[in-house]
């Protein structure tokens, strides 16, 4: 068991914080957090090939993954403390889970057939997932804790699934006294049909989990000499019995546009009365915390490696994730430390 005092867990954060990392923009921040690793006892850690901080520790057969994300949503609001409040970009989506893996793994005193892996995985926050994917083909762990905010003393079981949804339409331009349709109101009569069938299918179901929610998440428009273009993404979070391909099925492309789909995941959930739930649990009970479940209308890495993995796997870390991506992103310090107790005894039990 390494000796790391709660100061240094909490400047462990504010530093990485403080290092800007979008995705595809991680370098500098993996290569802090791996030489922190290796400041604290880690018997190696190093950054793989597709850009993650890893650390190892043990030699153990039996791999426990904890797989977080050190890229971040864009924008950087400036780094600060108000009171025991840490204010940045990544505090909570999701270097506070990543921090929080980091110490406790440090902490920890993991059986001697045990080796804990813990990543920070790139372009999360991006389409391609770059670095769970690449994690799929390095381990083959008996278990996975995914790092995401849900609170200290909540354990998260699932995630929706998702699609986005490019739509394209090039034409002639009319007069705009005509009767026409210009780019535009093409691309917005194109999502209101998705929108008045996404509402159908809702139906009557309150569950957030369970209903397809569809957003604009970019619509443009412009001239290109006689033509005129608009280009919109749709991004679709899906419920557990919708696949991604079904949705190119739903919402065809007409009047001359184009559709096409990318970020594809399938909506995954683990199992709730698995070993590795049981030891959350316990550990939240012994914080003295009351555990309980929650189910997110995002997507996270979990989606990727829980199918291909099969392990028992869940999501976990501290703060609150209605702050996501917003300007005022912020975590409880003391949260966090709730956080670091609990995945240590975690690590110690496994």
């Amino acid at each position: 068991m390494r000796t790391i005092a709660d100061s240094s867990a909490e400047k462990l954060l504010h530093d990485l914080v403080a290092i800007p990392s979008p995705s595809r923009q991680e370098s500098e921040a993996a290569a802090f957090l791996t030489g922190w690793m290796r400041r604290h006892g880690y018997d190696d850690a190093f950054v793989d090939e597709a850009g993650n901080a890893v650390g190892v520790i043990g030699t153990g057969a039996r791999q426990l993954v904890l797989l977080g994300h050190i890229d971040t949503f864009g924008g950087f609001p400036p780094v600060r403390l108000d009171g025991r409040r840490l204010y940045g970009r990544g505090s909570v989506d999701a270097k506070g889970p990543l921090c929080a893996f980091a110490v406790a793994a440090a902490r920890s005193r993991p059986a001697e057939e045990v080796q804990i892996i813990v990543i920070g995985a790139v372009e999360e926050e991006a389409a391609t997932s770059r670095g769970a994917h690449f994690a799929l083909s390095q381990y083959q762990p008996e278990c996975c804790v995914i790092g995401e905010p849900s609170r200290w003393d909540r354990i998260t079981l699932g995630y929706k699934g998702r699609l986005l949804l490019d739509w394209r339409w090039e034409g002639g331009l009319s007069h705009s006294a005509g009767e026409a349709p210009s780019p535009a109101e093409r691309a917005l009569a194109y999502w209101q049909r998705v929108k008045s069938t996404c509402d159908q299918f809702n139906t009557g179901i309150a569950s957030l989990y369970a209903r397809l929610d569809p957003s604009i998440r970019d619509i443009n428009t412009w001239q290109e000499g006689v033509n005129g273009v608009a280009e919109m993404t749709v991004g679709f979070r899906l419920p557990p019995d919708i696949e991604p391909s079904e949705i190119l099925c739903r919402f065809p492309a007409s009047g001359g546009a184009t559709v096409s789909g990318r970020g594809a995941e399938c909506a995954f959930s683990g199992d709730k009365n698995s070993a590795l739930s049981r030891q959350f649990r316990r550990a939240i009970r012994k914080r003295g915390g009351a555990p309980r479940f929650v189910y997110k209308t995002g997507t996270s890495d979990m989606n990727i490696v829980g199918p291909r993995w099969g392990c028992p796997i869940l999501a976990y870390g501290p703060g609150d994730s209605a702050l996501d991506h917003r300007p005022d992103e912020h975590i409880d310090l003391d949260e966090y430390l709730r956080a670091i107790a609990v995945l240590t005894l975690v690590l110690d039990t496994v």
